[in-house]
């Protein structure tokens, strides 16, 4: 035995230095350059017109044929093919990634030059020193089609001996691998699981429910079945990994198939929605454990993307809070428009490092995939806090901002609840602030992201945002610039939201805490809002508030659930839920209208548009926003519930305490106009 294993030690030891050799060999073939293909290009050229005389006269080689007319013509086509590669740039071209359009650019040169070939071969029969007449006329058109075989077939072995040298380093076990839809997306997944050996997947099937695809084999993968036999199948190939790429389809689909994947205990993972996959590419980077957020998933929204990236184009996009899960995506998606800068504002550094780091590995990907032909933006970050004007007017003055995606806000209930003044500074007076600056360095367009929660607020959070909202509709009308606010509910996957939240508690064993078994709220996925809101960039008028279609309500209870189930749990056997109690501020079920706003559809079936939505201001607001500024100044909760109770509509704060002296603090606070129109503010001492 102890002989037999040191044999097989030998025979591996063998194999790994053939390998390597052979391997080495590759490599050294790979290097081929430009120059080293001309040269080999000549030889073809000079070979290819007696392959195709010899093919021509076929068992006529008996005629006679003149070797000067052969060489004439020889000649004649190995300059023309040389002079239209050269002039086309054929010799500029990298083949090691060559692909069809590589392919499509050979054949439409090799065409040109057999239309040039003919057109000179038929005229140098003419030319008594230069007659060719015993050669066949179709010898231009048969010399072109091997030329472009032989030229062809030279390019694209590197794309062969590429695979070659890296299958030649792969030593581990491959996984095998089941491919749920033989659609686009899964076939591009296979393509770059080919391109990619050393990832060690070995697609062995397609799953598909189109029985028009059943039996087919796409790009030598058989599909051999529905989402229904996927249990049999994974049992009888073997299969260890399940990849569902199906980025279209909605989450009750991908709800389904995920559960019939769970019976047969076999790993589970998936392409992103389509609104995730950066530049529509599929790659096997993308591939990640199913989310809640694949489960809900709702059908594919269908967005003039044309539309939005023509606005876009060319500008400069300031974003505030771009280090935020709604800022950072913006800034994703505004990147696939082209602008000419992308200016990532935010307060924290290290939030707006990372998103800035991402969006440069994004320059350089597309660069390399393009050979550097695309236009990538430029990207600045600016780190400031919006409630400090000075600070913000070094930005504008900097770079001089286009449009401007206010995403910037404090949004935690609870937090803000406790911590009112930080409320009204950031998401009042920071709005404020910007607005300002907007208006006096002309920027033509303002999106701010507002909240379901300014919809009959019950919390201060959510009549903080209300009162933002009446600031930019405000501007709009006194302006007549194009400045909107979009409003939406919760997003899933956000810092700080729910699914995080029961993320974490189920990664410590539970429990997982509800507020209450009857709480609902309207979720979308981040890409999915960020989508929307760049389209109402494009829909929207000015003045307007543009508010999101979130489909039907979801129960937290039942969010919970699904997220133990897909952590591979039990319900209320390994992972428990218990319920908390209502916080402050928090309502069962979130309200999507105002009462007295005119809603009405546009031409995109999930926004819904607030026509009137300017003219409901109230005429206070200048004076209470800058009484809210004083208050928030001195940390005077009661004034501050007061007067936002004053300013929006249906708000009606539980007073912490002391409610008549609220009253009389917040009514002390007096508001002067200055001759030059500014605005003073007096605080009159309170009597004893």
């Amino acid at each position: 035995m102890e002989v037999f294993a040191g044999m097989n030690s030998l025979s591996l030891v063998y194999q790994r230095i053939a390998q390597k050799s052979i391997n080495n060999t590759l490599i050294k073939l790979l290097k081929l350059r430009n120059r080293h293909l001309f040269l080999l290009d000549i030889i073809v050229f000079f070979v290819t017109p007696l392959l195709a005389l010899i093919l021509n006269l076929d068992s006529n080689l008996y005629l006679q044929v003149d070797i000067s007319e052969l060489a004439i013509a020889t000649i004649l086509f190995l300059v023309v093919k040389l002079i239209v590669f050269w002039n086309f740039g054929f010799y500029r071209r990298y083949w090691r990634y060559a692909s069809i359009d590589e392919l499509t650019y050979i054949a439409t040169l090799m065409l040109g030059a057999v239309f040039v070939q003919i057109i000179l071969f038929a005229a140098i029969h003419y030319i008594p020193d230069f007659s060719v007449g015993t050669l066949p006329q179709s010898l231009p058109l048969i010399d072109g089609l091997l030329s472009c075989i032989f030229i062809g077939g030279l390019r694209f072995s590197f794309r062969f001996l590429e695979r070659a040298s890296q299958q030649q380093t792969v030593f581990k076990p491959r996984e095998r691998v089941l491919i749920i839809g033989a659609g686009s997306a899964g076939v591009s997944l296979v393509q770059d699981i080919q391109r990619n050996p050393q990832l060690c997947f070995d697609p062995v099937a397609f799953i598909d429910d189109d029985p028009q695809k059943l039996h087919a084999h796409i790009r030598g993968i058989p599909v051999v079945g529905n989402r229904y036999q996927i249990p049999d199948i994974v049992k009888s190939l073997q299969i260890h990994k399940v990849l569902i790429a199906m980025p279209m389809v909605a989450g009750k689909v991908i709800r389904e198939i995920v559960d019939i994947c769970q019976v047969t205990g076999t790993q589970t993972s998936t392409l992103p929605g389509i609104h995730e996959i950066i530049n529509d590419r599929v790659r096997v980077n993308s591939i990640r454990d199913v989310r809640i957020e694949d489960l809900l998933r709702r059908e594919p929204v269908q967005t003039n993307i044309d539309r939005v990236c023509e606005f876009l184009q060319g500008k400069t996009v300031l974003v505030t809070g771009s280090g935020g899960s709604i800022g950072s995506e913006l800034c994703r998606q505004i990147f696939q428009c082209s602008p000419a800068k992308i200016i990532l504002i935010g307060h924290g550094e290290n939030s707006v490092f990372n998103i800035q780091q991402e969006l440069e590995q994004l320059i350089h990907l597309v660069k390399t995939d393009s050979q550097g032909q695309k236009n990538t933006p430029h990207i600045a970050t600016f780190i400031a806090d919006i409630r400090f004007q000075t600070r913000l007017k070094h930005a504008f003055i900097q770079f001089k901002p286009d449009v401007i995606f206010h995403a910037a806000a404090h949004k935690h209930v609870p937090l803000m609840e406790l911590n009112p003044a930080e409320a009204i500074t950031n998401n009042i007076i920071g709005t404020k602030n910007l607005i300002e600056l907007a208006l006096q360095y002309d920027v033509k367009h303002f999106v701010m992201i507002s909240t379901d929660k300014a919809v009959n607020p019950t919390n201060v959070m959510g009549a903080s945002k209300r009162v933002a909202e009446m600031l930019v509709l405000q501007a709009a009308r006194k302006s007549g610039k194009h400045y909107v606010t979009v409003r939406f509910g919760n997003v899933l996957g956000s810092r700080g939201s729910v699914v995080p939240t029961f993320q974490k508690q189920i990664a410590k064993g539970g429990p997982l805490t509800v507020t209450h078994p009857d709480i609902c709220r309207y979720f979308m996925t981040i890409p999915e809002a960020v989508q929307l809101v760049l389209q109402a960039v494009v829909l929207g008028r000015s003045g307007e508030v543009l508010m999101l279609n979130m489909g039907k309500p979801v129960k937290i209870v039942e969010l919970a659930e699904e997220l133990i189930r897909l952590s591979g749990y039990q319900v209320n056997k390994d992972i428990d839920i218990v319920f908390t109690g209502l916080r402050p501020g928090e309502k069962l079920f979130e309200e999507l209208f105002i009462e007295g706003e005119e809603y009405e559809p546009t031409e995109h079936e999930k926004l819904f548009v607030v026509k009137n939505a300017s003219r409901i201001i109230p005429e206070i607001l200048a004076i209470n926003v800058e009484k809210l500024r004083v208050a928030a100044a001195k940390n005077d909760i009661n004034s501050i519930l007061l007067l936002l109770a004053q300013l929006v509509s249906g708000y009606s704060p539980k007073y912490l305490e002391n409610n008549l002296l609220s009253v009389e603090a917040a009514n002390n606070i007096s508001v002067i106009t200055s001759a030059k129109g500014n605005m003073l503010v007096k605080v009159e001492p309170q009597g004893v």
